[in-house]
């Protein structure tokens, strides 16, 4: 195989062939899967300060440009996502946590916030993580318990996170909690350092597939008015902000996924002789390449289409992200499904890769929106829409 390649779309400028050119001599090159938990933790430290030193965290913790602003350029997030979700799924993890882990910090935080964490974070110095989800509260997050109450120029919170990325090993934490009424409205975004009192990470969970993660408990954690990001009540809005921008890269990391898939199938089924041919002179088998193949590439096209859109237009373009992520992440399961049935018992022995691929692929289908809260906004979308042509 001759790895990961960046395909040939509309949608790109020379930068993004640069950057595509930087990830393939980036120096980790091949997914695998950590012996223990404390392996993994250990690892994802390492690929953390690995992607500080290649200037990658630069591209999701950007710096002011000439008019103060700050900004994601969307494609090259996506074309970062993609060669690693190809190449090294825990490296995706990591740095794609230092960007969900500060976006709200950057893009609504003080200036004295931004110059406290952002720097660190951009060198690699520190991790980041962000608390939304809670063992009742996935999907819904103006249906969150956590509660965050005013005593004087403190807030103190209790309540239960739990699926948290980086739990246990970050330096702090972005959190939302209920500040005010029911629903979206009420919610806060705090930016919490890990080692407040009542901050309490829990044992670590052990997914299907390696990933950092651990519950959080906030037992009357008391911290300063000054965590607050932006506006107390304005929290939801911060947090759709960074889905916002990181949702399409979903899609990318499952591009990279199922590329990978077809790249190993196409591998195996040019070089296993089966009834005197090999499998790819069988046209059952070449029909299911070309599934494989169609799914990668109307994938790549929704993904980089929607990136495309956040670049270069002032355009709200929910359900275009919305299409990328649920279309990358859909296309993974599928291919990689393929590519399970086309290796056979070997697709499905521990230690191959064509297994872990489909322990990776999975996750993605629920994490940043489930596949069925992204048709939702889809159609949503749609609808609104009829009013106004």
């Amino acid at each position: 195989m001759s790895g990961w390649n960046l395909g040939k779309l509309p949608f790109f400028d020379k930068s993004h062939y640069d950057m595509a050119e930087r990830m393939r001599a980036w120096p980790a090159h091949d997914v695998h899967e950590p012996a223990s938990i404390a392996e993994m933790e250990k690892d994802a430290r390492t690929l953390v300060r690995q992607c500080a030193d290649a200037g990658l965290l630069d591209i999701v913790v950007p710096r002011p440009d000439a008019h103060g602003k700050r900004r994601i350029d969307v494609r090259t997030l996506c074309v970062i996502r993609e060669a690693f979700g190809y190449n090294h799924l825990l490296a995706d993890a990591m740095f794609t946590m230092q960007g969900l882990g500060s976006a709200a910090l950057w893009m609504f935080g003080n200036k004295e916030q931004q110059e406290k964490y952002l720097d660190p974070l951009r060198a690699g110095k520190t991790i980041a993580a962000i608390a939304l989800s809670e063992p009742d509260v996935g999907s819904d997050l103006g249906n969150l318990q956590t509660t965050a109450t005013r005593d004087g120029d403190h807030f103190v919170l209790n309540g239960e996170k739990t699926w948290i990325s980086n739990a246990g090993i970050a330096d702090h934490y972005i959190v939302l909690a209920r500040t005010g009424g029911p629903g979206a409205r009420g919610l806060t975004a705090f930016i919490i350092d890990a080692d407040t009192p009542g901050l309490i990470p829990g044992k670590a969970i052990e997914f299907m597939a390696p990933h950092p993660a651990a519950p959080l408990t906030f037992k009357n954690c008391r911290v300063p008015a000054s965590c607050v990001i932006g506006e107390v009540d304005k929290g939801f809005k911060a947090a759709m902000a960074t889905f916002d921008i990181f949702r399409a890269s979903v899609g990318a990391a499952g591009v990279g996924i199922a590329r990978r898939a077809l790249d190993e199938s196409l591998q195996r089924t040019t070089t296993r002789k089966m009834f005197g041919k090999t499998m790819a002179d069988v046209e059952g088998i070449q029909t299911k390449l070309a599934e494989m193949s169609i799914e990668c590439e109307s994938a790549a096209l929704a993904v980089y289409r929607a990136a495309w859109m956040k670049d270069t237009t002032d355009e709200r373009c929910s359900a275009e992200v919305s299409m990328a992520k649920l279309l990358g992440s859909e296309a993974a399961n599928k291919v990689v499904d393929s590519a399970v049935q086309l290796f056979g018992g070997m697709g499905v022995r521990r230690g191959c890769i064509i297994e872990l691929l489909y322990r990776e692929a999975r996750p993605l289908r629920i994490y940043e929106g489930a596949s069925e809260v992204q048709k939702l906004i889809i159609a949503r979308s749609l609808v609104a829409s009829v009013g106004k042509k």
